[in-house]
């Protein structure tokens, strides 16, 4: 695919109430063509603020943003063209009737009167993400994956250059994820719909997009492709958003093993390994947390807790001791002397 860029932002503000600390600041990006371009930070940061701002559904209060090159105004102004290329999936599925079968949803969304056209546009649709067999099915007795199912669908009916998804995966349940997710991502691969996409769950970034944006109180803090993110972090932020990881002091690191040279430690649970060494063992097992194929091991010693990932199921018992070693760890925060 092209790295042409199809969305841009220059020095974009928009604060709300007068509030700097709400809203974004000052954020300048670029959107590649034919891409997945991930937005992930904490909740508050602005993540939904710039999605608005890039579909042209907020006014910015300073700085512009392009679409295509050209300056992209806000839409209940002046609705042009380029609004229609860009389509806006929301966490609530607004816009669809829940009285209205899915069929009658999916037609009230085209600009045409004509029967055959709709029934073409419409099964194409439907057929795309798997849900034509929903069509006669009243939109509001879907289950929530269905539901963002058929509202991804209608976004997509009209063939939008840019889809915008805010938290597509919120209200759907884990076994419909995977396979929506895979449906996106085919969807770029086939269509070359440029995908816009925020959520606070890290693992669906990771797992989806080609780029990643970190934003922290509504700037951007890092971008760039999500596996150099997630093993090479430059803040702490950054680490605590992608990865449920332990964060220690100089001092409880000590007590790891680790000779830090700044104040925070940052250790991934993967980075940790685990021994049984019987009663010379110096971390005590506090809890086993069953994960499938994997347990979760919490560790303690001097009052210093680890995460640690276990692939030998129930080899490791609650208060039994064991070794741990660390393998990789992150340095972040003031250099100490």
């Amino acid at each position: 695919m092209s790295d042409e860029l199809i969305l841009e932002t220059l020095t974009v503000t928009k604060n709300f109430f007068g509030d700097k600390s709400s809203g974004v600041n000052n954020i300048t990006l670029f959107i590649p063509k034919g891409k997945i371009t991930g937005i992930v930070g904490e909740s508050g940061s602005g993540k939904t603020s710039l999605l608005k701002l890039l579909s042209g559904h907020m006014k910015p209060d300073s700085g512009e943003v392009f679409f295509h090159g050209r300056p992209l105004p806000v839409r209940s102004i002046n609705p042009l063209q380029a609004h229609t290329a860009i389509s806006m999936v929301s966490q609530d599925n607004s816009g669809m009737d829940p009285n209205d079968t899915v069929w009658s949803n999916m037609v009230n969304a085209l600009p045409s009167e004509d029967a055959n056209y709709a029934i073409q546009k419409v099964t194409q649709a439907l057929n795309l993400l798997g849900i034509y067999e929903l069509r006669e099915q009243p939109f509001g007795k879907l289950s929530g994956g269905e539901k963002q199912r058929v509202t991804i669908a209608n976004a997509l009916i009209n063939r939008p250059e840019v889809l915008m998804l805010d938290e597509p995966f919120n209200q759907v349940d884990a076994n419909y994820r995977e396979g929506l997710q895979h449906d996106i991502r085919q969807i770029v691969k086939e269509w070359g719909v440029t995908v816009v996409l925020v959520s606070h769950d890290p693992a669906e970034l990771l797992s989806m997009a080609d780029e990643l944006i970190v934003i922290k109180e509504g700037e951007i803090v890092e971008h760039g492709h999500p596996e150099n993110l997630y093993h090479s972090p430059k803040l702490l932020y950054t680490a605590k958003i992608l990865v449920r990881c332990t964060e220690l002091t100089a001092a409880q690191a000590k007590i790891c093993g680790i000779k830090s040279k700044r104040a925070t430690v940052v250790i991934y649970a993967e980075h940790a390994a685990v021994s049984a060494i019987g009663i010379s063992g110096k971390w005590v097992v506090k809890q086993v947390l069953f994960k499938g194929f994997y347990e979760e091991l919490i560790v303690e010693r001097n009052e210093v807790t680890l995460r640690v990932l276990n692939y030998q199921l129930r080899k490791y018992a609650v208060n039994s001791k064991v070794s741990i070693s660390i393998k990789k760890y992150y340095e972040f925060g003031k250099w100490l002397g």
